[in-house]
């Protein structure tokens, strides 16, 4: 990119929201460049477990989230870790973090959350079809299984709320579950299952997306990291690493990044909006025995997912600021979790140890729309864990915002000033 490029639209991040941001806008007309600091798809939209989840509507701010974390406080490797800090950013997070911890908030958060999932699980479809993005999408559902009794009861507790959202489940006792899924070691208490829910590999979906955006003329430099914004008489002007950029319209997709940017961007309050909730996955060479289709094992919070050529264990919620070291003992729990439940919980060879952090929102619920006081300046960020699930839906929403379209969803849950 030359030194004082003009471009239409300028997208910062080449994660799958940047990606599908900047895809949904060339759809619309308009003119699409995207920079990055790294390399595509080179953070969170790398080693997550890669599954389309409507189910997955309630958020992690629940009525008993609170009692969790301080059981937890002390073990390093639990499923949920909250590392002490008095990092004051971190402490606003928790306190409004905190406040959402009760049933009423996690109904709205759920409410919210499920809107964009469902929205964004059938655009990707579309996508698929209509692109032939070649990313092993498959539509078999996702179930969740219970080695106690304790567990399977507590989770039937979202019940009511689930179907009330729409999300068709179906409920299994132990024995019935077992005889269907041979990869299952014997004991299991129940299992739900989510029929609407499906999966894809999400590095391969991100390289597509950036295919497709290309073929369909958009621009996508990486290595190009975001310094500065101001605003001049003729828009925004970007200070990159690779010189400066003017733009109509930025859009600010960097995920966990974005409170180290605030300052940059003009917008401080997101050092308080969002904090780095770190995940791990290990991929594998597939095991002989596969599970039928995505799991959740739900004591040790582990997904299991696999593809042609690969099998991957992961998840698990760590809060330790914007530390990148892979921590051995949270990969080994992941394992140790697998082992509890399924006859080969691990394949023949390590194929990739992996950590990255998830943009975490105070309410667990993305900000997507006009950045407060800034005009020319949009945001599609906080996507938690459902970054990938989340993708099509969200970038098709804020591309209806920023086109002047009338969204097929209700922007405002999503609208980022309600953190400011």
């Amino acid at each position: 990119m030359a030194t004082g490029a003009t471009v239409d639209c300028l997208v910062v991040g080449a994660g799958v929201s940047g990606l599908a941001t900047a895809l949904a806008l060339v759809e619309a007309g308009r003119e699409v460049t995207v920079i990055d600091a790294g390399t595509i798809g080179s953070g969170a939209s790398h080693g997550n477990c890669g599954t389309l989840t409507p189910s997955h509507a309630p958020p992690l701010a629940g009525p008993g989230t609170l009692a969790r974390v301080l059981r937890w406080m002390f073990t390093p490797d639990a499923p949920l870790y909250v590392k002490p800090s008095l990092s004051p950013s971190r402490l606003r997070w928790f306190l409004g973090f905190a406040r959402r911890c009760n049933a009423r908030d996690y109904a709205a958060s759920a409410r919210a959350k499920y809107a964009l999932l469902a929205d964004s699980r059938q655009r990707i479809a579309d996508w698929i079809a209509r692109h032939g993005l070649e990313c092993g999408f498959h539509e078999s559902g996702e179930d969740y299984v219970f080695r106690t009794r304790r567990a399977l009861e507590s989770e039937l507790e979202d019940l009511p709320l689930l179907r009330a959202l729409g999300i068709d489940v179906e409920v299994f006792d132990g024995a019935a579950y077992e005889a269907q899924e041979p990869a299952l070691k014997p004991g299991v208490a129940g299992a739900m299952r989510f029929s609407g829910d499906a999966a894809l590999r999400p590095d391969h979906y991100v390289s597509e997306l950036a295919r497709v955006l290309r073929l369909h003329g958009g621009h996508v430099f990486e290595r190009c990291q975001l310094r500065g914004l101001a605003r001049d008489r003729h828009g925004l002007l970007a200070d990159t690493s690779r010189g400066r950029i003017q733009a109509r319209d930025v859009v600010l997709t960097t995920g966990a990044w974005a409170p180290l940017l605030a300052r940059a961007v003009g917008q401080r309050w997101l050092r308080g909006a969002i904090q780095p909730g770190k995940g791990y996955s290990i991929t594998y060479a597939p095991p002989a025995l596969l599970p039928k289709r995505a799991l959740v094992l739900i004591e040790p919070s582990v997904c299991v997912t696999s593809w042609r050529g690969g099998y991957r264990l992961g998840s698990t919620m760590e809060f330790s600021g914007f530390d990148d070291s892979l921590n051995e003992r949270r990969l080994g729990a992941l394992e140790r979790g697998a082992t509890e439940f399924l006859r080969q919980p691990t394949g023949p060879e390590v194929q990739e140890k992996w950590c990255g952090w998830r943009p975490m929102s105070r309410d667990d619920i993305p900000l997507i729309g006009r950045a407060p006081g800034q005009p020319g300046l949009w945001l599609n960020l906080g996507h938690g864990m459902m970054g990938v699930g989340m993708s099509a839906g969200g970038g098709q929403l804020l591309a209806d915002l920023i086109t002047g379209r009338a969204p097929d969803l209700d922007p405002a849950p999503f609208d980022p000033a309600r953190l400011a």
